[in-house]
């Protein structure tokens, strides 16, 4: 007997909206992809999805119930692609929900699903986490926030994405919350382990030795062994680009200064991350923050 799957729209079929896609093909969701790149839509022709040139024209695939993913980078181009031109919103109807996966500050989350509730649509706040590979085999994580009714009637789509979705809450804004305090401790932990790997090779230490130690040691982290690999081995195919926690960085050091936390290592990492972007690296793989070491031993220059 085979159970009917729902359709599932994404917008946005990047590193992880692409993996996302191809992981719910490959379980057998009817799926129908919008992305402003060429070969994104390319590539998700490729894996069995169907094409739709605008966000109107993916929701307009949706049927009962349905889901809208937004897989994009920021608040502006959420709500671009809800009540843009041509945006999804319009064409969203009661009952159906926005899968919202940016890392994006809680206020915004908050307002666009109040706005979404104001036409009877549903958003689960979904922010997901361990990069392209994990979340093409389901095995990222999923840091979930919304009423319970909603998590239980997509439960079968959440774990064909993953088989660690933490339900953090039922308040939507609290999974980007959660996000933010992650990807801050991984700024923390990439900056670290960039800085001791150059310190390493100042001492004369040979650095792939040195990396070899502390990934059995207490200093070890997985975005450190993760990124610092890939740069030493020569590997600078961006797959996370170094905007992307430059951004959720200085996101998460917002959202601790108006809590009242102003925090220690948090700003530190957040200003190496501005300072690398401001050195032209934005368009890198954030590995590229070992280079950017290597050349600041004296430490951050000035704004």
């Amino acid at each position: 007997m085979t159970t009917y799957l729902p359709g599932v729209a994404f917008v946005g079929a990047g590193n992880m909206g692409g993996a996302m896609v191809q992981r719910l093909r490959e379980r057998g969701w009817p799926v129908a992809v919008c992305d402003i790149d060429p070969l994104r839509q390319t590539e998700a022709r490729a894996a069995g999805a169907r094409l739709c040139d605008t966000p109107a024209a993916a929701a307009a695939t949706l049927g009962e119930g349905a889901v809208l993913a937004i897989v994009v980078v920021d608040a502006a181009q959420c709500r671009e692609v809800l009540w843009g031109e041509q945006g999804a919103a319009a064409g969203l109807r009661a009952g159906q929900t926005v899968l919202l996966c940016p890392t994006i500050a809680p206020e915004d989350v908050e307002s666009i699903a109040l706005r979404l509730a104001g036409q009877g649509v549903h958003t689960l706040d979904a922010p997901p986490s361990g990069g392209p590979a994990r979340a093409r085999a389901g095995t990222m994580s999923l840091m979930l926030a919304g009423p319970a009714p909603v998590v239980e009637r997509h439960a079968r789509l959440l774990a064909d994405l993953s088989d660690a979705v933490f339900r953090v809450s039922e308040r939507v804004g609290d999974g980007a919350r959660t996000k933010l305090v992650n990807n801050l401790l991984a700024a923390v932990n990439l900056a670290g382990a960039a800085e001791v790997l150059a310190l390493a090779e100042r001492l004369g230490l040979d650095a792939g030795t040195t990396l070899g130690v502390i990934e059995r040691s207490s200093g070890q982290s997985w975005i450190g062994s993760d990124r610092m690999h890939r740069a030493l081995a020569g590997d600078d195919a961006p797959r996370a680009h170094m905007t992307l926690l430059a951004k959720d960085s200085g996101l998460a050091v917002a959202a601790a200064q108006r809590a009242g936390h102003a925090g220690v290592l948090g700003p530190l990492a957040a200003a190496v991350f501005a300072a690398a972007l401001r050195d032209g690296l934005a368009g890198h793989d954030d590995a590229a923050l070992l280079d950017w070491m290597r050349n600041h031993p004296d430490g951050l220059p000035r704004p």
